[in-house]
């Protein structure tokens, strides 16, 4: 396994009334972050809040290409990111402790905290297609070039790890420095991740090894 210290590139926030960062998502030029009662859009570029919507937001957050997808509770809404409007819901799979969440492949795949797994659903109906298991907390998914990631916050430790979707050994590691939750993780197919940080209120975005998408 691949073993590095996390590159910090940037902080943003904290942000005006905001408290609390939960998941996480990227549309290809705004960074999409859940609040608690609003996903909030940030330009990455100026570090400004430029927009966002009503909506609750507890955990993870995901975007397929048009709309977002976002945890509350037991449910994940999906929602058009034009008006607001909610289009469906689907049950989440860890029926309120589910932490982040991604879309790849064609489905979404959710990380269920505390029982340590990260579920691949249909984005349709919310049923489990499969399921990988972790050895610690699950606090954030994300898919960049081909290779499954995930965030852990257990212990007062937070990482990021890239592991084997067959598997879920793990491949590769970046610890975050000391008193730096993860609590939501994202790639914006570029060379960085976008990190929630839980209480702190802020976004940090870190460096993304460059890595050959790879099997156990």
């Amino acid at each position: 396994m691949k073993e590095q210290a996390a590159e910090i590139i940037r902080e943003y926030g904290p942000f005006p009334g905001i408290t609390d960062v939960a998941g996480v998502s990227h549309d290809g030029e705004r960074v999409w972050f859940a609040s608690g009662d609003r996903l909030n859009a940030l330009d990455p570029g100026s570090g400004e809040i430029v927009g966002g919507i009503d909506v609750p937001a507890h955990a993870g957050t995901a975007y397929d290409g048009r709309y977002l997808f976002q945890i509350a509770e037991a449910v994940i809404r999906k929602v058009d990111p034009r008006t607001g409007a909610v289009i469906a819901t689907i049950p989440a799979p860890g029926n309120g402790g589910d932490s982040g969440m991604a879309w790849a492949e064609g489905s979404l795949w959710v990380g269920e905290y505390r029982a340590r797994k990260i579920h691949q659903i249909d984005a349709d109906t919310g049923a489990i297609i499969r399921t990988i298991d972790s050895d610690r907390f699950v606090t954030g998914v994300t898919w960049a070039d081909g290779a499954l990631w995930h965030a852990t916050w257990q212990e007062d430790q937070s990482d990021v790890r890239r592991i084997d979707p067959a598997t879920g050994e793990v491949l590769e590691r970046l610890r975050m420095p000391p008193g730096a939750g993860v609590s939501g993780l994202e790639s914006d197919d570029g060379d960085l991740f976008f990190c929630g940080g839980g209480g702190s209120g802020k976004v940090t975005a870190i460096r993304r090894p460059t890595t050959i998408a790879e099997t156990g």
